[in-house]
């Protein structure tokens, strides 16, 4: 998955996350906000000129039949694609992914789109620019079905040097999964996760959250439901302020079309 934003940025997360920190959720809430086993979502990125951007469609398209196999056998649980709407100097335009529920699943459909040349056609020769990013999660969620001409929304932090070794775990469990699972639950998010990277091209220290809304509505409602819980809490502690560099968070907006088992 790839793309979103926690529409109030840094700050706000900082505020709620800090507070949910000192009260531990209970019950239910605790058992839903576990990590769950480890999921692996292979994403690539491109620069295409613009001139070839129709071109890109009809290569998404010819692939759809080969991943919808994937899902189908199990190899993959979701695959998506799509382009960037906030464009950026040098950034990428379009994207695709798929995600499985381990390193070999992902790696074999990526084998698969070499050996059938899909990953070779002229269309993905043109790009100007191109990259890779392969992630790990342990807290995330999705509603089976597809979505057509939705948004992804992706947001990346730094950790601090001294932040400890359970930061992104602390803040997932006390903020982000209630979060996310509430807005899923009422069709405004499809999907979700809280990712690092697998094969660290990065910092380590960087975690990403990702989110798809079926629709626009669905932005509005993410950023509504992040200012009605920093709304009711009113204490907001330097908790995650300590532990989260302000100056690394960067978002990413797209259109997305995605396909969910």
């Amino acid at each position: 998955m790839k793309a979103f934003s926690l529409g109030r940025g840094l700050a706000s997360l900082c505020a709620i996350g800090a507070i949910c920190i000192s009260t531990p959720p209970a019950g239910a809430q605790a058992d839903a906000a576990k990590a769950k086993p480890p999921l692996y979502t292979y994403v690539s990125s491109w620069a295409i000129p613009r001139a070839r951007w129709d071109d890109m469609d009809k290569a998404d398209a010819a692939n759809q039949k080969a991943l919808d196999g994937d899902v189908a056998s199990g190899t993959i649980l979701a695959y998506g694609s799509g382009t960037v709407l906030i464009h950026q100097e040098d950034g990428a335009t379009h994207d695709g992914w798929w995600v499985a529920n381990s390193m070999a699943g992902a790696l074999n459909v990526l084998d698969q789109m070499y050996k059938t040349k899909a990953a070779t056609v002229p269309v993905f020769l043109s790009a100007t620019k191109h990259w890779d990013d392969f992630y790990v999660s342990r807290y995330y969620g999705w509603k089976s079905g597809t979505v057509k001409g939705g948004y992804v929304h992706g947001s990346v932090y730094s950790l601090k040097a001294d932040a400890p070794n359970d930061a992104v775990e602390t803040l997932s469990t006390s903020f982000i999964v209630p979060l996310f699972e509430k807005l899923m639950a009422d069709g405004s998010v499809q999907a979700w996760q809280v990712a690092q990277q697998a094969i660290h091209t990065q910092s380590q220290g960087l975690f990403f959250v990702f989110y798809i809304t079926p629709n626009a509505e669905g932005l509005d409602k993410v950023n509504a439901a992040l200012a009605a819980a920093v709304g009711a809490n009113a204490l907001a502690g330097p908790a995650l302020g300590s532990m989260v560099d302000p100056a690394v968070h960067r978002d990413t907006l797209g259109r997305e079309n995605a396909t969910f088992k």
